[in-house]
């Protein structure tokens, strides 16, 4: 299967994933435990609330280059390339939600850094100056800075 193959295969996984995700209104499991437990437990009330789970997402490494995902019993494998590009769909998606970032760094984060990563600039009519670092995880990562923030930039490393 060539490259064009296994995006449109992953694409097409990807996407079933997503849909499963949306339309499961309580996990499969859940539901298949509800209807094994009343065969074995006294009816319930129809006073009694009835709790519906929502899907859980369960990520595993069976292989070094292989993470599996699971989303409502739909499962996904995907390959290091898989990964690359769900990681900038997420990260596309969530660059344009409400809620931001934190400002700060949250207590406890994990991260892996990348020293002396490649890198990559262009400069644009305004003054403006565009970074971009490759990170081993998260892989091209754009930036794009004031002069103001440049200089600013500058201080910040070059200070003792």
């Amino acid at each position: 299967m060539n490259l064009t193959d296994q995006l449109g295969a992953l694409e097409s996984s990807l996407n079933e994933l997503i849909l499963a995700a949306a339309s499961i209104p309580a996990s499969t499991e859940s539901s298949a435990a509800s209807v094994a437990d009343s065969a074995v437990e006294p009816a319930t009330t129809a006073a009694e609330p009835v709790v519906e789970e929502k899907p859980t997402l369960n990520v595993s490494r069976p292989e070094k280059n292989l993470i599996a995902m699971t989303i409502g019993g739909v499962s996904v494998a995907l390959s290091p390339e898989g990964v690359s590009e769900l990681i900038e769909e997420l990260s596309n998606a969530r660059a344009s939600m409400d809620a931001e970032q934190p400002g700060g760094l949250p207590p406890g984060w994990r991260f892996v850094a990348t020293k002396n990563p490649v890198m990559a600039t262009q400069r644009y009519a305004n003054g403006d100056r565009l970074l971009v670092l490759r990170h081993t995880g998260h892989g091209w990562v754009p930036f794009q800075f004031s002069p103001d923030m440049v200089i600013e930039m500058y201080a910040m490393l070059t200070k003792r």
